[in-house]
């Protein structure tokens, strides 16, 4: 099965075939089940100079599509599976040729192509090209080179986008369901709750307009007064007019910014079950959601309070045990509750362990409108309180 498509150097007439000055196109396969319910397995996107353009494809289209403009219409087309990589090339006197590599892993377990030759890591910000705002928070250098201590926090950022991108489609796609597709005039909105010093902030607002030109309108919200001040004043040096932050508490925050995503990286504790009540109640369309320090949970958990014979009496004997049981726990909740609000969830590995072992993403995509009344089991069987359960249940 083909997983992305990527189309480059159209012929110069290109408007008289596809209607558009097209740069280049891009498409990929989608995972979510919204898409693949209507048998349009892929999203595509359509790429001028200053716009992009967006097609829901069926397997079929995609390849009637490949086969009219592979070569043709474009004179570079990279196709990708699950085993190959596949480039179809036009020379000036219209020659095709076809170049097959097979894909593959080395013995350092870094991917590969056939012949033994590494295929080094593509990211979606790329290595060796200035991001604006990455110079300016000590990321790159100002030749575009990663600055060797924060390599780790580039791969994070590169790792949150590919995440993000895996959304937009089923994001952009609800949009159009509700008759307000994404435009200048009703861009997408993403709200990040607990943005703190917003590289993920300024990575969204930079990947989505400059890479993606996708209109949007980005808003962080943190405690800390001082980095706010810091985040405004250097979005407003880079010019970045669609992109602003404010000091508030993400548990009293009410404004209505109608948000299509909610991203929070590591709020703390409660604070995350907040930020989810605030999706929820706003029907966000996505959520990205990396919890921090469940407290909550931890605390209740006692070997007193939990009956000796219980199943999980083993899990609080030891203190690392216990922490890492409530985390999962709490997590494990808040993926029951949004799944019981309409929502898709994934639980997915953010970074590596051994980068931090906060490493959990909480994925969630909107379904469908109505609500379950089903119970939370874990709740009832641990007999503990949540506060996102709390939350829930008062507004019902």
């Amino acid at each position: 099965m083909i997983l992305s498509v990527t189309f480059s150097k159209p012929v110069k007439n290109i408007s008289e075939i596809l209607g558009e000055e097209y740069t280049r196109v891009k498409i990929k396969l989608l995972t979510a089940s919204l898409a693949a319910s209507k048998n349009e397995n892929y999203f595509a996107e359509f790429y001028t100079a200053k716009q992009v353009f967006h097609k829901k494809m069926s397997e079929a289209e995609l390849n009637d599509f490949i086969v009219t403009h592979a070569g043709s219409t474009f004179k570079n087309c990279v196709q990708r599976t699950e085993s190959e990589e596949i480039t179809i090339l036009a020379n000036k006197k219209g020659k095709i040729t076809e170049l097959r590599k097979q894909l593959g892993v080395n013995p350092k377990g870094e991917a590969s192509l056939g012949g033994g030759v590494s295929r080094s890591k593509k990211y979606l910000l790329a290595e060796g090209v200035a991001v604006p705002f990455l110079v300016h928070l000590g990321v790159m250098t100002a030749e575009g080179k990663v600055v060797k201590s924060k390599h780790d926090k580039f791969r994070q950022i590169n790792r949150f986008l590919e995440m993000l991108d895996d959304v937009l489609g089923d994001v952009i796609r609800l949009r159009e369901g509700e008759k307000n597709p994404v435009s200048e005039n009703s861009p997408l909105n993403i709200v990040d709750f607990g943005s703190g010093k917003s590289y993920l902030t300024f990575a969204v607002q930079y990947y989505l307009t400059e890479v993606k030109k996708i209109p949007a309108q980005i808003f962080g919200l943190d405690l800390k007064k001082d980095v706010i001040a810091y985040c405004n004043t250097l979005a407003q040096k880079l010019s970045l007019s669609n992109l602003s932050f404010a000091v508030g508490d993400i548990a009293s925050f009410g404004e209505n910014k109608h948000p299509d995503i909610i991203v929070t990286l590591h709020a703390c504790d409660t604070a995350t079950d907040y930020a989810l009540d605030y999706a929820i109640r706003q029907k966000a369309k996505a959520i990205l959601s990396v919890p921090c320090c469940q407290h909550e949970i931890n605390s209740q958990l006692t070997v007193k309070s939990v009956p000796a014979d219980s199943p999980f009496a083993p899990l609080l004997k030891y203190g690392l045990i216990k922490e890492r049981f409530s985390a999962l726990v709490t997590d494990a909740i808040r993926a029951e509750l949004l799944e019981q609000k309409g929502y898709k969830v994934q639980i997915l590995e953010f970074i590596e362990e051994s980068t931090t072992p906060k490493n959990l993403l909480i994925r969630a995509v909107l379904n469908k409108t109505e609500s379950s009344d089903s119970k939370n089991s874990l709740l009832d069987t641990l007999k503990i309180n949540q506060t996102l359960a709390d939350l829930i249940e008062k507004e019902v």
